[in-house]
Parts: C-alpha cells; sequence; structure tokens
C-alpha cells in the first residue's frame, strides 16, 4: 500500500474525494447495514423511507458519530430502540442518512477526512452491536480475485486503502474496504466470505506489537485458508521488516509491486 500522510479534505485531490464517495455509497453502506441479504430485503422498503425524511435525532447522531463520541451514540440508539423504533427504521433512516452526509461534507470540502472514517467507524460499530452479520460476499474460490483492505486496529487510517481500492478494482479485482476498530470485528469479516488476499494497513509503531497474533487469528478464521496477507502503510517507511516476522506474505508500499499479486496464478 502506498505512503500516506494524514491529510485533510482541503488538501486531497477530487479523486481521493470520488474513490472514497463511490465506496462509502457502493460499498460501505450497505456493509454497514450487515443484513445477510440486505437488497432482497429492504430493497423495496428502501424506496419508501427515501421519500421519508431521517429520524429528528439524524443531526445528534451524526455530529456524535462525527466527533467519536461512543457515548453519545449508544445513548441515542438506546434511547430510539426504548421507544420501539426499529432495526430497519434505525439502518434506514439514521444509520444510512448520516453515512451518506457525512460523504456528501467530505466532497464538499466542510469535513476533514479523520471525521469521516470515525464516523463511519461508529456507525459500524453500532450495527455489530445489533447483531448483524453480512454475509452477501462470495464464499468459495472463483476466477476474480476477492481482496479485503483494512486498517490494523487502532487505527482510522483508510485514506490510502481507498485509493488502493480504486487501484485493485480497475484492475479486475472485487474489493472489500473493512472498516472494523477490532480483531474480533475483522476475525468476524474474513469468516464470513472467501478473500484471496487481506491486505492490512499499519500507521504506527504500536500497531506493530500486535500484528502476528492479529494475522494468526485472521488466518485460522478465514473463509480460504490459503489467503494471503499483504502488509503496507507509512510504519513500513520507518522501519526494517520482513513479512515472516509477522506471520504475512508481502511487505509493499508500492501498488505497481503488489498489482502481479492480483492475478490468480500469482497467488498460489
Amino acid at each position: 500500500m502506498p505512503k500516506f500522510n494524514n491529510l485533510d479534505a482541503a488538501s486531497a485531490s477530487d479523486d481521493c474525494k470520488e474513490s472514497l464517495v463511490e465506496i462509502i455509497e457502493s460499498q460501505l453502506i450497505p456493509r454497514l447495514l450487515q443484513s445477510e441479504d440486505y437488497n432482497a430485503r429492504m430493497g423495496a422498503q428502501e424506496q419508501v423511507y427515501r421519500t421519508r425524511a431521517p429520524l429528528p435525532q439524524f443531526d445528534a447522531f451524526t455530529e456524535a458519530c462525527r466527533n467519536g463520541d461512543s457515548l453519545k451514540v449508544n445513548a441515542i440508539i438506546d434511547k430510539l430502540l426504548g421507544e420501539n423504533v426499529t432495526h430497519q427504521q434505525l439502518f434506514l433512516e439514521l444509520i444510512t442518512p448520516a453515512a451518506q452526509h457525512l460523504g456528501v461534507l467530505w466532497e464538499k470540502d466542510l469535513c476533514s477526512f479523520t471525521d469521516v472514517t470515525c464516523g463511519l467507524a461508529i456507525m459500524h460499530q453500532v450495527t455489530y452491536r445489533l447483531g448483524y452479520e453480512f454475509r452477501d460476499g462470495p464464499q468459495v474460490e472463483g476466477d476474480q480475485s476477492h481482496v479485503m483492505l483494512c486498517a490494523a486496529p487502532g487505527s482510522l487510517h483508510i485514506l490510502g486503502i481507498t485509493i488502493v481500492a480504486d487501484l485493485f478494482k480497475r484492475e479486475g479485482a472485487s474489493v472489500v474496504v473493512d472498516i472494523s476498530a477490532s480483531q474480533a470485528e475483522l476475525v468476524r469479516a474474513v469468516s464470513n466470505e472467501w478473500f484471496d488476499m487481506i491486505g492490512i494497513s499499519v500507521a504506527i509503531e504500536s500497531q506493530l506489537l500486535e500484528l502476528k497474533p492479529l494475522i494468526t487469528s485472521l488466518r485460522k478464521h478465514s473463509g480460504n485458508p490459503d489467503a494471503k496477507v499483504l502488509l503496507g502503510g507509512p510504519i513500513f517507511s520507518l522501519v526494517d521488516a520482513t513479512p515472516e516476522l509477522f506471520g504475512a506474505d508481502v511487505i509493499s508500499n508500492s501498488p505497481l509491486e503488489v498489482l502481479p499479486l492480483l492475478k490468480k496464478r500469482d497467488l498460489s
């Protein structure tokens, strides 16, 4: 994965903005909802909800997510559940419009990338709390490479990941960007579908300490026992490390170097 410095919306390129907004709307929002057959079960109802205003708590919920205030977010959810608001209403009248709104703010330079990723991560945690799991991805090997890209737990460092995801997709791969904040959530994600490659972006040195146990657990629970693990991110420009040290297959900060790995014959 390429080197990436912390950039706010004002200094990011238009291409980066387009990549992130596309990922939010076409991938992260459906995955946030975590419904096993989201499109089939909610598609018709979503058309109805689109004509309705978001829940009155929309502004407070969105701002709390953006500010990383998980206590307030969960208090809002608790109150709504206590008022018998259904999960479908929470997903379609609160979480979905909040995620879309963050994407719009980012696109218009009205919030930072950190605001967006923090907000999406908290929304992601809420869906896990509500007990929904995503199982719409492939369960067996296919002709197309299926890749999961994520940040090491403890980091919301996903702008670089969105750039790599866009590059991989242009090369014909199917790419999932996972924004899970904990090892347990990442393990659950890889156990739910078949991935040929798992790419992990590592931003800071302290994350290296937990990297080997994380990779060991991902391999143990992966839907594909032979999934290849790629490491990248800013820290590997600062430290000298080999993939074997962490139980990975490749360490790279060069997209051009990584692209051949997407070809099925190079994954063996």
